[in-house]
């Protein structure tokens, strides 16, 4: 009985010092830049993606507009 005593003061210890790093002001502002890193990182990759899907087109476009004015000035 005592080992099991033992285990929950100790567990109780441990849990007091993750929730303790937590409710400290340094601990949140670094859980906040973490998470606003994250929604960073997640945007960059979704434009990245979509600007890669797009560029194809877009060069497929300029090209055509610059053969076309060469075309027309002849």
């Amino acid at each position: 009985m005592k080992f099991i005593i033992a285990m929950q003061n100790r567990f109780n210890a441990l849990k007091t010092a993750a929730f303790d790093c937590v409710k400290k002001k340094e601990g949140q502002n670094t859980i906040e830049y973490i998470i606003m890193l994250g929604v960073v990182v997640g945007i960059a990759l979704l434009v990245g993606t979509l600007v890669k899907n797009m560029m194809p087109e877009l060069f497929d476009n300029i090209k055509q507009k610059i053969v076309g004015g060469i075309n027309s000035s002849n």
